[in-house]
């Protein structure tokens, strides 16, 4: 990777934080930028509803306007690292943005479910291109000594982003419509365009790269992580490899996953480089990540599943409830930046990852009464620890490598905290549906014939029926007591998986341990 550009005026610096008022404002822009690539994984996740009635989708369609996002990002995160060296971080963050930019704007003119599952992954795939360059950039252009107020930076909104996404969307679609959804993109794109053409020039471009491009390697790639992508996101919607549309799958993603990793080792030039996983920091903190995805994309899913099926919560509501990690997140990202100038790192990983823990075993007592005030402490833990691990987990991972590595690891690091989602998305849904099974078929033992205690309630709701319908209401009480079991079979399963998120947290913070301190850096460390 070329060197950063010095600017000529070496006195132009601010002081403290160590780059120029241009460098400065070239970064910031590229932050914007990819707060809007990651708000858009979930800006849609509260208002598939509204999307599906507008487009006159199936319910087996709707879904793919999140997998398809997801599909093609995870396949442009590890390539933007090879991209960001061939083309400069300026071409590449430039084009990304304008073509995100351009396919926001599409998708708010689909009319059919087939226009908008190909936009969005148009939209996923540019978009993707836009996430591990800041990180790249955030760890050569700043000085070492400066890095405890650029992290909390990056980190806020790398895990802010999803965590709001709900909330954004829910208000948008409430308010206005889902178009406005992908409209809200085009000014803010456009501006993020023009500041990043004109204020960064970090790097210079290398075009010898592409004569000798990896194709093979690309090809295989994204066999392999979008078919891997696919399982994940339709296993647990349809059993798994006893759908044979899944098993086919499967077999892509083994085939795939063998040539890409072959290609890696012996390429010349491989299209994603393996050996920042030789760091043992960076390697460690790759599976940190990847468990912190869990923490970030899965529990986003899990409350509002829980609200909207047990509580009955509209988008809006959901969004309402769920704003109160993203505040948590927000006030604890000034105070992680400062903990991690006096905090060994490992400390700082090793509370939040409690903190994680806390939080889900608070919730492994939920009920079907639980709703804002019960939800609050556990969605604080949750945010509060989501910024204490991810500005040491960036710290230590991408803080030890040399700055030829940073592009290429920035992406390879990314990429696992996405794929640490999509894995713990299929294990949610996986995990709540076989539970709800096994809860259904005990409660169905507890309410069958000859148990008083069931006979007793189900007369009284029949004699209720009864006098309110003034017919018979037998049918009607039978009904409502499924009804009533089915609920609580989701709740226990709800809580039996609370309980799991708390032994992987709790087993997260014990790994901490093994993780090498890095060298102390000097407060006046020059940035590279």
């Amino acid at each position: 990777m070329a060197e950063l550009t010095k600017l000529p005026d070496e006195a132009q610096k601010l002081e403290w934080i160590g780059v120029t008022p241009r460098q400065l404002a070239g970064f910031l822009a590229m932050v914007f930028g990819m707060f809007m690539a990651i708000l858009d994984i979930q800006i849609v996740s509260a208002s598939l509803t509204e999307i599906q009635a507008g487009l006159s989708a199936s319910s087996d369609e709707i879904p793919w306007v999140q997998t398809a996002y997801l599909i093609a990002e995870v396949v442009m995160i590890p390539l933007s690292g090879f991209l960001a060296r061939a083309l400069s971080t300026r071409v590449l963050f430039f084009s990304a943005a304008v073509g995100f930019t351009a396919a926001s704007a599409l998708c708010a003119t689909a009319t059919t479910i087939d226009q908008m599952i190909l936009y969005r992954a148009i939209q996923g795939f540019i978009g993707g291109g836009m996430i591990p360059s800041v990180f790249a950039v955030a760890f050569t252009l700043f000085p070492p000594s400066k890095r405890n107020i650029v992290s909390p930076i990056i980190g806020l909104v790398a895990t802010l982003a999803p965590t709001i996404g709900p909330t954004v969307g829910g208000y948008l679609t409430d308010a206005f419509s889902w178009h406005w959804l992908f409209l809200i993109n085009v000014v803010p794109g456009i501006l993020v365009a023009i500041a990043v053409y004109f204020l960064v020039d970090f790097d210079k471009p290398n075009f010898a790269l592409f004569d000798r491009f990896d194709y093979v390697g690309l090809i295989a790639m994204a066999m392999f992580l979008g078919s891997l992508e696919y399982v994940l996101e339709e296993g647990p919607r349809y059993d798994w490899f006893d759908d044979q549309t899944i098993a086919i799958f499967g077999v892509l993603t083994v085939i795939g996953a063998i040539v890409f990793f072959w290609r890696a080792m012996t390429a010349k030039d491989p299209i994603v480089e393996l050996r920042a996983f030789k760091n043992r920091n960076f390697a460690f903190g790759s599976a940190f990540s990847f468990t912190m995805g869990i923490g970030l994309y899965g529990l986003t899913y899990v409350y509002p599943v829980y609200l909207a099926q047990i509580r009955g919560y509209s988008s809006l509501m959901i969004g309402e409830t769920m704003f109160v990690t993203g505040v948590a997140m927000f006030l604890t990202a000034p105070i992680s930046g400062r903990l991690s100038s006096i905090l060994d790192p490992r400390v700082m990983m090793l509370i939040g990852f409690i903190g994680f823990a806390s939080g889900t075993y608070i919730a492994s007592g939920i009920t079907s009464d639980w709703d804002f005030w019960e939800l609050l402490l556990p969605q604080v833990l949750r945010g509060s620890s989501l910024m204490l691990c991810m500005v040491p987990i960036n710290n230590l991972s991408l803080g030890t490598l040399p700055p030829d590595q940073l592009k290429n690891a920035s992406g390879l690091f990314n990429l696992t905290r996405n794929l640490g989602g999509a894995v713990g998305l299929a294990i949610i849904n996986t995990l709540l549906n076989k539970r709800l099974d096994l809860h259904l078929a005990r409660l169905h033992e507890q309410v069958s014939w000859g148990h008083p205690i069931a006979e007793d309630r189900l007369a009284g709701m029949q004699q209720t029926f009864t006098n309110a319908m003034q017919a018979d209401g037998d049918m009607a009480a039978l009904k409502k007591l499924a009804m009533m079991v089915r609920m609580q079979a989701n709740v226990l399963s709800f809580a039996d998986l609370f309980l799991v998120l708390t032994v992987l947290f709790a087993s997260a913070a014990l790994f901490t341990l093994l993780m090498r301190k890095p060298e102390a850096v000097p407060a006046g460390a020059a940035g590279h």
